[in-house]
């Protein structure tokens, strides 16, 4: 299951790069989404880095599992990492068009800190 994971990685860090530099084309404008300080602005600097640092997290669970053969061992920690990469990302740059959608964030946290819950307990400590 981590080759699954080192291709949501790369992916992932991929589109957090290319995501940066669509961003990195206006921040000279400081009214650009309402200004530096904006909710909408933070939340697309927030989605961007989601990407390359949610990308990092999967990219270094799979080559721990590798390193340590935890191959059987890591099946639900693989799942909510990936979902963690998908959601946060996601859930970042709908918050910045709708705020009430903020309330989503529960998604990608649990999915996060569960998946890596799941790897310490079930992988590194069974």
């Amino acid at each position: 299951m981590e080759r699954l994971n080192l291709e949501v990685a790369w992916i992932a860090i991929l589109l957090g790069l290319v995501s940066g530099t669509v961003i990195g084309l206006y921040f000279s404008r400081e009214d650009w989404l309402g200004g530096y300080a904006s909710w909408r602005r933070r939340m697309i600097r927030l989605g961007h880095v989601a990407l390359i640092g949610t990308g990092l997290l999967n990219l270094a669970f799979a080559f721990s599992v590798r390193f340590l053969d935890l191959h059987a061992r890591v099946g639900t920690a693989s799942r909510l990492l990936i979902l963690g990469a998908a959601t946060m990302p996601l859930v970042c740059f709908l918050s910045a068009w709708r705020t009430g959608l903020r309330r989503l964030f529960f998604v990608p946290v649990l999915s996060l800190v569960g998946g890596v819950m799941a790897f310490v307990v079930g992988g590194l400590f069974p």
